[in-house]
Protein backbone atom coordinates (compact mmCIF):
# COMPACT_ATOMS: atom_id res chain seq x y z
CA UNK A 1 0.00 0.00 0.00
CA UNK A 2 1.51 3.30 -1.00
CA UNK A 3 2.33 5.78 1.75
CA UNK A 4 0.24 8.95 1.74
CA UNK A 5 2.04 11.97 0.38
CA UNK A 6 1.59 15.38 2.00
CA UNK A 7 2.03 18.16 -0.52
CA UNK A 8 3.14 21.51 0.79
CA UNK A 9 2.13 24.77 -0.95
CA UNK A 10 4.29 25.85 -3.83
CA UNK A 11 7.05 28.15 -2.67
CA UNK A 12 8.87 30.59 -4.90
CA UNK A 13 12.49 31.59 -4.67
CA UNK A 14 13.97 34.66 -6.34
CA UNK A 15 17.57 34.46 -7.47
CA UNK A 16 19.41 37.51 -8.86
CA UNK A 17 22.40 37.11 -11.08
CA UNK A 18 24.49 40.22 -11.95
CA UNK A 19 26.56 40.15 -15.10
CA UNK A 20 29.23 42.75 -15.70
CA UNK A 21 29.18 44.21 -19.19
CA UNK A 22 29.39 47.56 -20.90
CA UNK A 23 25.66 47.98 -20.51
CA UNK A 24 25.82 46.60 -16.91
CA UNK A 25 22.57 44.82 -17.54
CA UNK A 26 20.87 43.11 -14.58
CA UNK A 27 18.91 39.98 -15.15
CA UNK A 28 16.48 38.57 -12.59
CA UNK A 29 15.45 34.95 -12.73
CA UNK A 30 12.30 33.74 -11.01
CA UNK A 31 12.23 30.05 -10.16
CA UNK A 32 9.65 27.89 -8.48
CA UNK A 33 9.89 24.60 -6.66
CA UNK A 34 7.31 22.26 -5.35
CA UNK A 35 8.26 20.71 -2.07
CA UNK A 36 6.85 17.32 -1.23
CA UNK A 37 7.54 15.18 1.72
CA UNK A 38 6.48 11.61 2.31
CA UNK A 39 4.95 10.82 5.67
CA UNK A 40 3.78 7.49 7.00
CA UNK A 41 0.72 7.34 9.20
CA UNK A 42 1.19 4.89 12.06
CA UNK A 43 -2.05 3.41 13.38
CA UNK A 44 -2.02 3.36 17.20
CA UNK A 45 -2.21 -0.15 18.62
CA UNK A 46 -2.69 -2.07 21.80
CA UNK A 47 0.39 -4.24 22.29
CA UNK A 48 0.00 -7.34 24.44
CA UNK A 49 3.35 -8.48 25.79
CA UNK A 50 6.29 -6.33 26.80
CA UNK A 51 9.03 -8.62 25.59
CA UNK A 52 11.52 -8.01 22.82
CA UNK A 53 9.05 -7.99 19.93
CA UNK A 54 6.37 -6.04 21.78
CA UNK A 55 8.82 -3.35 22.84
CA UNK A 56 10.29 -3.17 19.34
CA UNK A 57 6.83 -2.60 17.85
CA UNK A 58 6.12 0.06 20.44
CA UNK A 59 9.38 1.78 19.50
CA UNK A 60 8.16 2.04 15.91
CA UNK A 61 5.00 3.83 17.01
CA UNK A 62 4.33 7.51 17.58
CA UNK A 63 3.73 7.38 21.31
CA UNK A 64 0.01 6.63 21.18
CA UNK A 65 0.25 2.87 21.66
CA UNK A 66 -1.01 1.14 24.80
CA UNK A 67 1.31 -1.58 26.13
CA UNK A 68 -0.22 -4.17 28.45
CA UNK A 69 1.19 -7.27 30.07
CA UNK A 70 -0.01 -10.83 29.89
CA UNK A 71 -3.14 -11.31 31.98
CA UNK A 72 -4.14 -7.66 31.86
CA UNK A 73 -7.55 -6.76 30.46
CA UNK A 74 -7.52 -5.46 26.90
CA UNK A 75 -9.27 -2.06 26.75
CA UNK A 76 -12.61 -2.21 24.91
CA UNK A 77 -12.72 1.49 24.05
CA UNK A 78 -9.45 1.68 22.07
CA UNK A 79 -9.93 1.44 18.32
CA UNK A 80 -7.25 -0.13 16.19
CA UNK A 81 -5.23 -3.34 16.00
CA UNK A 82 -4.24 -5.44 19.00
CA UNK A 83 -0.73 -6.84 18.51
CA UNK A 84 -0.37 -10.15 20.36
CA UNK A 85 3.32 -10.65 21.16
CA UNK A 86 3.18 -13.41 23.76
CA UNK A 87 4.16 -17.06 23.83
CA UNK A 88 1.78 -19.41 22.06
CA UNK A 89 0.74 -21.04 25.32
CA UNK A 90 -0.54 -17.67 26.56
CA UNK A 91 -3.00 -17.23 23.69
CA UNK A 92 -6.01 -18.57 25.58
CA UNK A 93 -5.39 -16.10 28.39
CA UNK A 94 -5.07 -13.25 25.88
CA UNK A 95 -8.36 -14.21 24.25
CA UNK A 96 -10.11 -14.36 27.62
CA UNK A 97 -8.80 -10.89 28.48
CA UNK A 98 -10.05 -9.44 25.18
CA UNK A 99 -13.70 -8.40 24.69
CA UNK A 100 -15.24 -10.70 22.07
CA UNK A 101 -16.23 -7.63 20.06
CA UNK A 102 -12.49 -6.96 19.56
CA UNK A 103 -11.37 -10.46 18.57
CA UNK A 104 -11.33 -9.51 14.89
CA UNK A 105 -8.71 -6.85 15.74
CA UNK A 106 -6.22 -9.31 17.24
CA UNK A 107 -3.00 -9.57 15.22
CA UNK A 108 -0.94 -12.65 16.01
CA UNK A 109 2.87 -12.49 15.76
CA UNK A 110 3.51 -16.05 16.97
CA UNK A 111 5.56 -18.68 15.18
CA UNK A 112 4.18 -22.10 14.42
CA UNK A 113 0.93 -23.67 13.30
CA UNK A 114 -1.95 -21.65 14.76
CA UNK A 115 -4.72 -22.82 12.40
CA UNK A 116 -6.17 -25.55 14.65
CA UNK A 117 -6.32 -23.13 17.57
CA UNK A 118 -7.91 -20.42 15.38
CA UNK A 119 -10.56 -22.87 14.20
CA UNK A 120 -11.33 -24.08 17.71
CA UNK A 121 -11.85 -20.48 18.87
CA UNK A 122 -13.83 -19.30 15.88
CA UNK A 123 -10.99 -17.14 14.55
CA UNK A 124 -10.79 -18.52 11.03
CA UNK A 125 -9.80 -15.23 9.36
CA UNK A 126 -7.43 -14.05 12.08
CA UNK A 127 -4.82 -11.39 11.33
CA UNK A 128 -1.33 -12.86 11.29
CA UNK A 129 2.25 -11.74 10.83
CA UNK A 130 5.18 -13.92 9.80
CA UNK A 131 7.98 -12.04 11.51
CA UNK A 132 11.27 -12.75 9.78
CA UNK A 133 13.02 -10.17 11.92
CA UNK A 134 14.88 -10.83 15.13
CA UNK A 135 15.43 -8.81 18.29
CA UNK A 136 18.48 -10.16 20.09
CA UNK A 137 17.98 -8.30 23.36
CA UNK A 138 15.31 -6.13 24.90
CA UNK A 139 15.73 -2.60 23.58
CA UNK A 140 18.00 -3.50 20.67
CA UNK A 141 16.90 -2.62 17.11
CA UNK A 142 15.39 -5.51 15.12
CA UNK A 143 17.48 -7.30 12.52
CA UNK A 144 15.63 -7.81 9.26
CA UNK A 145 15.77 -11.35 7.89
CA UNK A 146 16.67 -10.39 4.33
CA UNK A 147 18.52 -13.13 2.48
CA UNK A 148 20.54 -13.60 -0.67
CA UNK A 149 17.56 -15.37 -2.28
CA UNK A 150 14.99 -12.86 -0.99
CA UNK A 151 16.75 -9.49 -0.66
CA UNK A 152 13.35 -7.78 -0.59
CA UNK A 153 12.63 -9.44 2.76
CA UNK A 154 10.41 -12.28 3.92
CA UNK A 155 8.22 -10.75 6.63
CA UNK A 156 4.56 -10.89 5.62
CA UNK A 157 1.19 -9.85 7.03
CA UNK A 158 -2.35 -11.05 6.37
CA UNK A 159 -5.77 -9.73 7.38
CA UNK A 160 -7.61 -6.47 7.76
CA UNK A 161 -4.74 -4.86 9.71
CA UNK A 162 -2.00 -6.10 7.35
CA UNK A 163 -1.40 -2.68 5.78
CA UNK A 164 -1.17 -1.04 9.20
CA UNK A 165 1.40 -3.62 10.30
CA UNK A 166 3.40 -3.11 7.11
CA UNK A 167 3.38 0.68 7.52
CA UNK A 168 4.68 0.37 11.08
CA UNK A 169 7.45 -2.06 10.16
CA UNK A 170 8.46 0.07 7.17
CA UNK A 171 8.73 3.09 9.47
CA UNK A 172 11.17 1.07 11.57
CA UNK A 173 13.30 0.22 8.54
CA UNK A 174 11.99 -3.33 8.21
CA UNK A 175 10.48 -5.07 5.22
CA UNK A 176 6.92 -6.39 5.18
CA UNK A 177 4.65 -7.46 2.36
CA UNK A 178 0.88 -7.73 2.48
CA UNK A 179 -0.40 -11.09 1.23
CA UNK A 180 -3.75 -12.63 0.48
CA UNK A 181 -4.77 -15.78 2.31
CA UNK A 182 -3.47 -18.46 -0.09
CA UNK A 183 -0.05 -16.86 -0.52
CA UNK A 184 0.20 -16.23 3.21
CA UNK A 185 -0.65 -19.85 4.02
CA UNK A 186 2.20 -21.05 1.81
CA UNK A 187 4.67 -18.76 3.52
CA UNK A 188 3.37 -19.73 6.94
CA UNK A 189 3.94 -23.40 6.13
CA UNK A 190 7.43 -22.63 4.78
CA UNK A 191 8.37 -21.00 8.06
CA UNK A 192 6.86 -23.89 9.98
CA UNK A 193 9.00 -26.29 7.95
CA UNK A 194 12.07 -24.13 8.61
CA UNK A 195 11.64 -23.95 12.36
CA UNK A 196 10.66 -27.62 12.69
CA UNK A 197 13.52 -28.92 10.54
CA UNK A 198 16.38 -26.73 11.72
CA UNK A 199 15.47 -26.96 15.41
CA UNK A 200 15.21 -30.76 15.27
CA UNK A 201 18.48 -31.30 13.40
CA UNK A 202 20.23 -28.84 15.71
CA UNK A 203 18.88 -30.65 18.76
CA UNK A 204 20.39 -33.91 17.43
CA UNK A 205 23.80 -32.24 17.46
CA UNK A 206 24.06 -30.81 20.96
CA UNK A 207 22.12 -27.68 20.15
CA UNK A 208 24.22 -26.54 17.19
CA UNK A 209 23.33 -23.07 15.95
CA UNK A 210 21.17 -22.60 12.88
CA UNK A 211 24.26 -21.59 10.92
CA UNK A 212 26.14 -24.73 11.91
CA UNK A 213 23.18 -26.87 10.91
CA UNK A 214 23.06 -25.21 7.49
CA UNK A 215 26.80 -25.55 6.96
CA UNK A 216 27.79 -28.84 8.60
CA UNK A 217 24.56 -30.88 8.58
CA UNK A 218 23.01 -29.67 5.37
CA UNK A 219 22.30 -33.13 3.97
CA UNK A 220 20.34 -34.01 7.11
CA UNK A 221 18.32 -30.83 7.19
CA UNK A 222 17.54 -30.82 3.46
CA UNK A 223 16.33 -34.42 3.67
CA UNK A 224 14.02 -33.42 6.51
CA UNK A 225 12.86 -30.29 4.67
CA UNK A 226 11.93 -32.38 1.63
CA UNK A 227 9.97 -34.81 3.80
CA UNK A 228 8.06 -32.09 5.67
CA UNK A 229 7.40 -30.17 2.45
CA UNK A 230 5.84 -33.26 0.87
CA UNK A 231 3.69 -33.95 3.93
CA UNK A 232 2.48 -30.36 4.24
CA UNK A 233 1.71 -30.12 0.52
CA UNK A 234 -0.34 -33.32 0.61
CA UNK A 235 -2.23 -32.28 3.73
CA UNK A 236 -3.09 -28.81 2.45
CA UNK A 237 -3.39 -29.81 -1.21
CA UNK A 238 -1.02 -27.13 -2.45
CA UNK A 239 2.25 -26.81 -4.29
CA UNK A 240 5.11 -24.82 -2.84
CA UNK A 241 6.99 -22.41 -5.05
CA UNK A 242 10.18 -23.78 -6.56
CA UNK A 243 13.35 -23.34 -4.49
CA UNK A 244 11.94 -23.85 -0.98
CA UNK A 245 15.03 -25.69 0.27
CA UNK A 246 17.38 -22.93 -0.84
CA UNK A 247 15.13 -20.21 0.57
CA UNK A 248 15.14 -21.85 3.99
CA UNK A 249 18.90 -22.42 3.95
CA UNK A 250 19.44 -18.81 2.88
CA UNK A 251 17.37 -17.60 5.82
CA UNK A 252 19.45 -19.79 8.12
CA UNK A 253 22.59 -18.10 6.86
CA UNK A 254 21.02 -14.72 7.61
CA UNK A 255 20.30 -15.71 11.23
CA UNK A 256 23.22 -18.09 11.68
CA UNK A 257 23.67 -17.19 15.35
CA UNK A 258 20.23 -18.49 16.38
CA UNK A 259 20.39 -21.37 18.87
CA UNK A 260 18.40 -24.54 18.24
CA UNK A 261 16.06 -26.53 20.46
CA UNK A 262 12.75 -28.31 19.97
CA UNK A 263 10.32 -26.03 21.78
CA UNK A 264 6.57 -25.44 21.81
CA UNK A 265 6.10 -28.92 20.35
CA UNK A 266 2.31 -28.59 20.10
CA UNK A 267 2.66 -25.56 17.84
CA UNK A 268 5.64 -26.60 15.73
CA UNK A 269 6.86 -30.17 15.20
CA UNK A 270 3.66 -31.40 16.80
CA UNK A 271 1.64 -30.52 13.72
CA UNK A 272 3.78 -32.80 11.55
CA UNK A 273 3.63 -35.55 14.15
CA UNK A 274 -0.18 -35.23 14.12
CA UNK A 275 -0.04 -36.10 10.39
CA UNK A 276 1.97 -39.17 11.32
CA UNK A 277 -0.55 -40.22 13.96
CA UNK A 278 -3.47 -39.68 11.59
CA UNK A 279 -1.86 -41.76 8.82
CA UNK A 280 -0.94 -44.63 11.14
CA UNK A 281 -4.47 -44.67 12.61
CA UNK A 282 -5.77 -45.15 9.07
CA UNK A 283 -3.33 -47.98 8.38
CA UNK A 284 -1.19 -45.84 6.05
CA UNK A 285 2.53 -45.25 5.94
CA UNK A 286 4.07 -42.53 8.06
CA UNK A 287 4.40 -39.45 5.80
CA UNK A 288 7.27 -38.16 7.98
CA UNK A 289 9.36 -41.23 8.99
CA UNK A 290 12.64 -39.32 9.38
CA UNK A 291 10.94 -36.67 11.50
CA UNK A 292 9.37 -39.35 13.69
CA UNK A 293 12.63 -41.27 14.10
CA UNK A 294 14.59 -38.18 15.13
CA UNK A 295 11.91 -37.05 17.58
CA UNK A 296 12.21 -40.47 19.22
CA UNK A 297 16.00 -40.25 19.16
CA UNK A 298 16.00 -37.08 21.28
CA UNK A 299 13.13 -38.41 23.42
CA UNK A 300 10.53 -35.81 22.46
CA UNK A 301 7.97 -38.55 21.76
Amino acid sequence: MASPVALFPVRYFRFSFTFSSSSRSRISVRCSATMATTSTTITPAIIVGGGRVGRALQGMGDGRDVLIGRGQQVPFDFDGPIFVCTRNDDLDAVLEATPSSRWSDLVFFQNGMLDPWFESRGLGDANQVLAYFAVSKLGEPPLDGKTDTNPEGLTAAFGKWASAVAARLHSGGLSCKVLQREAFQKQMLEKLIWISAFMLVGARHQGATVGVVEKDYRSEVTSLIAELESAAAAERQLTFDYGLEERLCAYSRAVAHFPTAVKEFKWRNGWFYSLTEKAIALGKNDPCPLHTAWLKEIKII
